[in-house]
């Protein structure tokens, strides 16, 4: 099984791929059918109404981290359209991490909005010490999505959509000092759905928070991310 849990805290098993995927954001392709999903079934807040069922899987090669999203969702809607925007207001899936076994030395967020557009920091602390990605950095991660750059007026059928992007260890090395990963290596790390400014909002996450309201930003709740031959 790609996932496991312990307790309160999730483990999933990232497997090396001998195929590099190409981004083109399609979720039944090698090598992504031969890795399982992970699933984001908690919440944070109150149960939302509207609760988007969400995967997620992550391969790794010598060279960089690869993930894609699917979602299956309704009140989608995406309004920024320029990197460091506050996609998090959109239809949004993130991927939080620290790239060790703990998040001591700092964590980065990623959130990309359903039209591709991200907001990508490096944080020493949660919300302090808050790093912005570059653009000249951000342009070497490799993304494609499924749906429109800009989605407004908002989708309110059901819609599926996926995003995918490639995030090479030479970007990541410029914010945070970190050998990269083989088998046993460990990183920590959390995956979350939000829509914070739809006419259905909610905060979804793959391993469980508890806090009395919705933060993204509390990495002693990460789970595990143990990456395998």
């Amino acid at each position: 099984m790609a996932c496991e849990q312990t307790g309160t805290i999730l483990k999933y098993k990232v497997q090396r791929t001998g195929v590099q995927p190409v981004i083109n954001a399609e979720w039944n392709k090698l090598p992504w059918t031969k890795i399982e999903p992970l699933q984001l079934q908690y919440f944070m807040g109150d149960k939302p109404e509207h609760f988007p069922f969400t995967q997620a899987k992550m391969t790794y090669d010598d060279s960089a981290v690869y993930l894609i999203f699917r979602v299956e969702d309704r009140y989608v809607k995406a309004v920024h359209q320029n990197n460091q925007d506050p996609v998090y207001f959109d239809s949004c899936v993130e991927f939080f991490f620290s790239p060790g076994e703990s998040a001591q030395k700092g964590y980065f967020n990623l959130e990309m909005n359903c039209g591709g557009t991200m907001l990508f920091h490096h944080q020493e602390e949660p919300r302090t010490n808050r790093t912005l990605i570059s653009e000249e950095d951000i342009q070497q991660i490799e993304v494609a999505h499924s749906l429109p750059d800009i989605v407004d007026p908002e989708i309110e059928n059901d819609t599926t959509w996926t995003v995918e992007y490639r995030i090479p260890f030479s970007v990541l090395t410029n914010y945070h000092a970190f050998t990269n990963p083989d088998a046993g290596t460990v990183w920590r790390g959390n995956f979350y759905k939000c829509a914070d400014q739809t006419s259905h909002p909610h905060w979804l996450t793959w391993a469980p928070i508890d806090s009395p309201k919705p933060d993204f930003h509390l990495p002693e709740y990460f789970g595990i991310l143990e990456f395998q031959e």
